[in-house]
């Protein structure tokens, strides 16, 4: 009996160091967001703004690199900006397009260059920014120049409506 207890506990402890958050995740300041996405580009990309941005990434993750969300359909949502796996990356479980040609686990940690390309190729995609259904729910025709309050931007976004 010892032998067989001592591998149930082997595997629960194995299986609950699998399904721990990245040692490596990150929930950023919004702020330090802000600058991130700036250096990155995507100011202005395809029309969208920094504020469009940081609105979107809030609603879809609270800023939280390792936040992972299961859908109905089977497929998940991966880190920052919520990338869903029947399009935009592979979880090695549902099929998928991996339009972004990455391994979803990558989209978990503190390094967000990669989830900006991918996010850059949705927001280019025919649907734009309303492919992420909170940004279409809480960001598109609002006012929002609150997003960067108190930031030590250089480059203030335009902060006329783009969708109004």
């Amino acid at each position: 009996m010892g032998v067989i207890m001592q591998a149930w506990v082997t595997m629960v402890v194995t299986l609950a160091t699998l399904t721990v958050a990245p040692v490596d995740a990150k929930i950023y300041e919004r702020c330090e967001l802000a600058m991130k996405l700036e250096k990155a580009g995507l100011n202005g990309f395809k029309g969208y703004s920094i504020e469009d941005w940081l609105c979107m990434a809030h609603y879809e993750s609270g800023f939280d690199t390792s936040f992972v969300d299961h859908n109905p359909d089977g497929s998940s949502e991966y880190g920052i900006f919520q990338l869903n796996s029947a399009w935009w990356c592979n979880n090695g479980v549902t099929p998928t397009q991996n339009l972004c040609h990455m391994e979803c686990r990558d989209l978990l940690n503190r390094h967000i260059l990669d989830d900006i390309l991918c996010a850059r190729q949705v927001a280019s995609s025919k649907n734009g920014m309303t492919a992420w259904d909170s940004w279409t729910r809480h960001c598109s025709g609002h006012y929002l120049s609150e997003w960067l309050k108190g930031c030590n931007m250089h480059a203030k976004s335009d902060s006329k409506k783009i969708n109004s």
